[in-house]
């Protein structure tokens, strides 16, 4: 199938032994500056792919630090315009750039010229937490006709059935979401996501990522193996806070990911 054979995100993320890693921003976070200095820091720090999240106003799936990062964004100016502008900075690193948004700035900016001009900035793949696979048409169209791959989340509560459509409509990735709520950094991975991670791995050839709440080198030493790529989130928007980059706490997790 040729979308597979061509998916830079497809190639990027499967798993050859090691575990992947995968960073995420978030666009304009202190400022747009900042976050495209930080983006191609880690875009050279090892990472399988980048993901830059789109502020808005209300996210539903972030928890505090990452919403803080929004509107601190939101408050210096940053708008999905300006977010793809961050994108097409980093992606001329070299390393897949997955934008991270909700579907009302997407609708408001209008599908599809979102999704050209997303291309146009060297963007991979598009995730959207909040737009269903029952309802993701049109905008998904317009994300497949410019050659983004559409990346749809698994929940631990997400029946059988409902990980088979989700498998069956997602390109690039499958996104699984550790725990049932926000984002934000946890001590422990919680019960449960071996066995969810293998239930996934057994219904899709994309390669399996997971995320929320990942941010320890036993994190990842417990997931390797058993998944395809690690997304770390809010550790590494925490040490921008700290007017860190990321990049000591990158190369210490990819300790763990070998």
């Amino acid at each position: 199938m040729v979308a597979e054979a061509t998916s830079r995100l497809e190639k990027a993320l499967k798993a050859e032994g090691d575990l992947k890693l995968v960073a995420y921003i978030m666009a304009g976070h202190p400022s747009k500056k900042r976050s495209i200095e930080v983006g191609k820091r880690l875009a050279g720090a090892g990472v399988a792919a980048l993901e830059i999240g789109i502020p808005h106003s209300d996210p539903l799936a972030d928890g505090p630090v990452i919403q803080r990062a929004g509107q601190a964004a939101l408050a210096a100016g940053m708008t999905v315009a300006g977010a793809l502008e961050v994108a097409d900075a980093v992606a001329r690193e070299g390393v897949p750039v997955v934008l991270m948004t909700y579907i009302n700035p997407v609708l408001n900016y209008d599908p599809r010229k979102f999704a050209a001009e997303a291309a146009q900035a060297g963007v991979a793949g598009v995730i959207v937490p909040d737009l269903p696979i029952e309802e993701a048409e049109p905008v998904a169209g317009w994300l497949r006709s410019a050659s983004l791959d559409t990346v749809f989340m698994v929940a631990p509560t997400s029946p059988p059935n409902r990980v088979d459509a989700i498998c069956a409509h997602s390109s690039g990735f499958v996104y699984c979401v550790t725990v049932t709520g926000i984002t934000g950094v946890r001590k422990e991975l919680p019960p449960g996501i071996l066995e969810l991670l293998a239930e996934v791995r057994k219904r899709t050839e994309l390669p399996v990522a997971a995320g929320f709440g990942i941010s320890r080198q036993d994190h990842l030493k417990a997931l390797r193996g058993k998944l395809d790529a690690a997304v770390v989130g809010s550790a590494i928007v925490d040490e921008i806070d700290r007017a860190g980059d990321g990049v000591a706490l990158v190369r210490e997790l990819l300790k763990a990911c070998r």
